[in-house]
């Protein structure tokens, strides 16, 4: 018996590798690890050699996404004012309170990220919020 356990009482012997469990010592066994996944195997084309369904989601989406930024683009030309350098800008706040904005767009934060990601306007941050951000300009890159 181990030193300090309760008479009685059987004791872990080691880093708990062996325990009394229903009248016999057993061994603690290791853990069992999942078999590996099985490799992914290539999808088929689609019947008729068009796109895959996933395919035209993915252009219906682009073409969605392509189309708000060209509305965004009008309307930071509508509300924006040329600068010294000729670029056109807009205070956020100005494009966020707009009401033709506000119907137009229902994600303009989303849209502005999209436009930023391709180069189409600039601004400074990464998330533009209202009130906080009201004074940040946003720069149109491509006319």
């Amino acid at each position: 018996m181990a030193e300090g356990a309760a008479p009685g009482r059987s004791a872990l012997v080691g880093a708990g590798a062996r325990a009394r469990r229903g009248g016999r010592v057993t061994a603690a066994r290791p853990l069992a690890l999942p078999p590996p996944p099985a490799p992914a195997l290539p999808r088929a084309a689609p019947a008729g050699g068009g796109p895959s369904r996933r395919e035209r989601r993915r252009q219906r989406t682009t073409m969605n996404v392509e189309h708000e930024i060209s509305l965004l683009v009008e309307e930071i030309r509508r509300l924006g004012t040329k600068n010294a350098d000729g670029q056109v800008s807009v205070k956020f706040g100005v494009l966020f309170a707009d009401e033709k904005c506000a119907n137009l767009f229902e994600a303009l934060v989303g849209t502005l990220k999209a436009a930023k990601r391709r180069k189409i306007v600039t601004y400074q941050g990464e998330l533009l919020l209202q009130g906080v951000h009201d004074n940040v300009d946003i720069m149109l890159l491509q006319d």
